[in-house]
């Protein structure tokens, strides 16, 4: 007998849930969306009309869903940052499963309150770790669990953030100030890396972590000569300026869209006039990118060790020419490198025969689904992961990427220690999860 689909509930319907929420499109057998709670009318009208949701179906808050009885198995929680714990405890509180957004937390108070309540209600909460989904990092992962380079002796990452993403979220966006977004930027970009580092290293705990990192960038002292406040208002030098807000976004309308032109998201196609009129005043991504309210790092490095003795390293660059994700593993019996951004990966192996060094071999990941969308973003690892988690909650076999709460705190964990070691300038510890 066919299993009926999983129902579930969208809150915060931003790009992130609307994308996850996706996988019901095209697998309505599978997944069911049956409700929507978000504080903007628009969206909450967008949802309707996507999914036939009746206005018995539509709520403002998460709150005022969670005090009705539950009408669904699920929530798919793409809120902001800061409002992932306030969101999400009510509902589970209310007996729901979730696909929660990365980071689940912005601080450790907020992370042990939402694990202690998943565990006190016994719910399945899954993290979008997406890139755990990525065919690239998932086949990485296999090769290790199949003991393909011996014990892990040192894990080398890199996440290259392009200037074009650096200038939309973390300067003149909304992850650009901890303050508003309630993660630094490590914990709102590299969640997925320290994530992806902490899994490689499955089963063995980071111990300690120590972390540089500035602004060097986007602050007001680097001001170029003759600068204005706004790129098409008062800016004699934005046609030759790298960060032209024309540039990045009438240039490229469609790139971030989803950002860029929320303030004209009540116009069903805004003409170029208007999005250059909403760039001239009240748009925040029209604004100078020397003269923003940024207070995130637009770099950070940082150093962990493990309990047995291995290393691991994460630079983390902003504003780089192009954009990348690379891995770098060293085994006792060989290595794996790869770029995902290539889709591919080398391993390596000793090769003691004369006149030979290592042999390598290459593992091509290029699918083409992956290059059409139809798998999502993040590598091809969007869907994969809704895929995953409809299983789950089905009782069905997890994938050896499936990533719940309790998976996730580690690579979260790291992230809040090496922000402290960073701002203390000190070797931090990390506690032993129990």
């Amino acid at each position: 007998m066919a299993k009926k689909p999983i129902t579930a509930i969208i809150v915060g319907a931003g790009h992130r849930s609307l994308s996850y929420a996706g996988y019901a499109k095209h697998h309505p057998d599978e997944l069911q969306i049956v409700g929507v709670a978000d504080l903007i009318p628009l969206r909450r009208e967008l949802v309707a009309r996507l999914y036939g949701l009746s206005p018995e179906q539509c709520f403002a808050t998460a709150e005022e869903l969670a005090q009705r009885p539950r009408m669904a198995d699920a929530i798919i929680n793409g809120t902001m940052d800061h409002q992932h714990v306030a969101t999400s405890v009510p509902l589970l509180e209310a007996g729901y499963d979730m696909l929660l957004e990365k980071p689940f937390a912005t601080n450790e108070e907020e992370m042990w309150q939402l694990v202690n309540t998943c565990r006190k209600h016994g719910n399945k909460v899954m993290i979008c770790h997406v890139l755990r989904y990525a065919p690239f990092y998932a086949a990485i992962r296999q090769k290790v669990i199949d003991g393909e380079i011996g014990e892990i002796i040192n894990c080398q990452f890199a996440e290259h953030v392009s200037y074009h993403h650096m200038a939309v979220g973390y300067v003149r966006g909304k992850w650009n100030r901890k303050d508003r977004c309630g993660s630094s930027m490590l914990i709102a970009k590299s969640c997925h890396d320290l994530d992806l580092m902490t899994w490689m290293k499955s089963g063995i705990e980071p111990v300690r972590v120590s972390s540089f990192g500035s602004n060097m960038q986007f602050r007001l002292e680097k001001i170029p000569k003759g600068a204005g406040t706004r790129c098409l208002v008062d800016c004699p030098i934005e046609p030759g300026c790298l960060y032209s807000a024309y540039k990045h976004y009438i240039n490229h309308p469609s790139r971030w869209s989803f950002y860029v032109w929320d303030t004209l998201e009540h116009i069903s196609n805004p003409t170029i006039e208007q999005k250059v009129e909403s760039l001239k005043t009240t748009n925040p991504y029209g604004r100078c990118v020397w003269r923003c309210d940024n207070d995130v790092v637009d770099h950070q490095s940082i150093v962990v060790e493990f309990s047995d003795g291995s290393t691991s390293t994460l630079n983390m660059i902003g504003g780089t020419s192009k954009p990348l994700r690379s891995i770098h593993l060293l085994g006792t019996t060989g290595e794996i490198q790869g770029v995902i951004n290539d889709s591919k990966f080398v391993i390596r192996h000793f090769d003691t025969s004369p006149g030979h060094e290592y042999t390598e071999e290459e593992v091509d990941l290029n699918i083409q689904g992956d290059k059409t969308g139809a798998f999502g973003g993040h590598g091809g690892g969007d869907l994969r992961l809704v895929a995953d988690f409809v299983q789950t909650l089905r009782g069905e076999p997890r994938s050896i990427s499936c990533t719940s709460l309790e998976d996730s705190v580690y690579g979260h964990l790291l992230g809040f220690r090496a922000d402290q070691s960073m701002q203390e300038h000190k070797v931090v510890e990390i506690p032993a999860v129990h």
